[in-house]
């Protein structure tokens, strides 16, 4: 019996929109926000409205009532001596000032406090400004890019206005500054810091920046740096509770250091700017982190001359397959070995947004199987969510499955549903692999296959570290290779990562094709690497 639940994929790029929890994991749901917001701030330009014409009328009443206690109390037996004045001034009392005390007990907030409290459920929580957060800083991070780039909006691709603010880079910094994240809190607040010494507004004041700044400089190590940062606090705000204290420690601690290495106390340098490079970035759980964002950024992809040569396209009848004879699909080499394929046109602009359409109410957090309970559970290092289509829903859906098997010549009777996913802000699924590496007695051998169904404008590649294979979503085509041996073993080399995207939303389409049920279709190899 096998030892592998081995899976073969196909990924299609795609789109769709629903609110639920974890709303920073998917940006096709972060859409709905957008109109929301609208609504809201059309919601609070009619009380702003409405607040305005009360205040008139109030001032209105205010105008008119002053000339008349002017003209009354200027002689006021004289002024009701006529009987009209003293009837009005009766009225006035009893009925008009009642109006007015109604007037201005109107709340004309009310209706936009309602469309807020209507709309509060769907808002993102506190969970997702922290999720999205992170997410700038693992782009930060992947595509080599500082923090000016992201504040002053600079990323490839995009032409429109995005700034960060102090406030911002603040509150940027702060988050990684609670989660522990030094190496983070550093670069953010390093960047509030800058944007106020160039004259920036803000709330936040600067000795609270050089508070957080400072002692996430100490717990990077740079000593030197973080007395400099403790004394131009203590110069701001000579009362501040924990800055004096601090600055002894730090310098009795360097001066601690520098007698342990024979060399005489200095006064710390004067303070230069901390850049991305500055510091070193800890290092994590994920061995091949460097190579695996290399390849993301398009560094360190073993393209060569010869493996090109070797690169070919050509037009897929799918082995005389009658639903491809008249019009065969084109496939396009992606590499060599693991053949790597793409399919193209391998589904329609129409196909697509019907996809989106069904997929969109069902979207949740995707899941990974954790390796030790087997349990299924959201994970930091997958950011998307998906949703199953079965081919019985509907017609689009039957006719890609169909599409599926021509092109693969596999059944998919025993596969599973289709999986649409879309990518959040920073969207990834760290490398992996798509076959079970757990030894069990009952299995189910899978292939798999992934069609696209979007393009993005930057990042968002799939990416193989073994190798050094970067493979790019395009809309509308199908990528496609074995993550078995034709013995079942699994091929270890098929370990691979959806890259962060980095702008742009990314919609993928992944059909596991059990292995199981294609006994006649791709017979057993004789070898394990078969």
């Amino acid at each position: 019996m096998r030892k592998h639940l081995s899976l073969l994929t196909l990924t299609l790029f795609c789109c769709c929109w629903s609110i639920q929890a974890e709303i920073f994991t998917s940006i096709g749901q972060m859409t709905d926000l957008i109109y929301t917001e609208k609504e809201l701030v059309q919601s609070l330009k009619e009380y702003i409205k409405a607040e305005e014409y009360k205040l008139e009328a109030v001032k209105s009443w205010a105008n008119r009532l002053e000339g008349l206690t002017r003209a009354s109390t200027s002689d006021p037996e004289g002024y009701l001596a006529h009987p009209v004045n003293a009837y009005k001034l009766m009225k006035r009392l009893n009925t008009e000032w009642s109006e007015l005390e109604s007037l201005v007990l109107q709340d004309p907030s009310d209706g936009f406090i309602s469309n807020m409290t209507a709309h509060r459920q769907y808002f993102p929580d506190e969970e997702d400004e922290k999720g999205a957060a992170k997410a700038l800083m693992r782009l930060q991070d992947t595509y080599k890019l500082d923090s000016e780039t992201f504040a002053r909006g600079r990323l490839p691709g995009m032409h429109r206005d995005a700034f960060l603010t102090v406030d911002d880079c603040y509150d940027m910094g702060k988050t990684a500054y609670v989660e522990s994240d030094y190496y983070h809190s550093v670069l953010w607040m390093q960047q509030a810091l800058k944007q106020m010494d160039e004259g920036e507004e803000h709330v936040v004041s600067k000795a609270e920046v050089l508070d957080y700044l400072s002692y996430s400089v100490y717990q990077m190590g740079d000593l030197p740096r973080a007395i400099e940062l403790t004394r131009r606090l203590v110069a701001i705000d000579p009362s501040h509770q924990r800055a004096g204290g601090n600055l002894r420690y730090f310098e009795k601690l360097l001066s601690k250091q520098l007698n342990e290495l024979s060399q005489e106390v200095q006064e710390p340098a004067t303070e230069e700017p901390i850049r991305l490079g500055t510091y070193q970035r800890p290092r994590d759980y994920l061995p091949e982190r460097e190579s695996y964002e290399a390849l993301c950024r398009g560094e360190g992809i073993q393209m060569t001359d010869a493996r090109r040569s070797r690169l070919f396209c050509r037009y897929q009848d799918g082995h005389r397959n009658p639903r491809l004879l008249l019009q065969p699909i084109m496939e396009e080499d992606e590499w060599d070995s693991p053949h790597i394929v793409r399919y193209l046109n391998a589904l329609s602009d129409e196909e697509i947004e019907r996809i989106k359409e069904l997929a969109k109410p069902r979207l949740a957090r995707a899941t990974v199987r954790d390796p030790k309970t087997g349990v299924l559970t959201t994970a930091h290092y997958r950011v998307s969510k998906s949703a199953w289509l079965e081919g019985e829903e509907d017609p689009v859906i039957e006719r890609v499955n169909q599409r599926i098997e021509d092109i693969t010549g596999l059944t998919t009777q025993t596969a599973e549903l289709l999986q649409i996913a879309n990518y959040g802000v920073g969207g990834q699924y760290e490398p992996h692999f798509d076959f079970s590496r757990v030894r069990v007695t009952r299995i189910q051998d899978s292939l798999c296959c992934i069609r696209s169904m979007s393009d993005v404008e930057a990042g968002g590649a799939t990416v193989f570290p073994d190798f050094g294979a970067a493979i790019y979503p395009r809309k509308g085509t199908a990528v496609f290779w074995y993550n078995l041996f034709r013995s079942g073993e699994g091929d270890y080399r098929t370990r691979h990562a959806a890259c962060p995207v980095l702008v742009g939303s990314k919609w993928v389409s992944n059909k596991w094709i059990h292995e199981r049920g294609q006994e006649f279709r791709r017979p057993c190899g004789l070898t394990e690497v078969d």
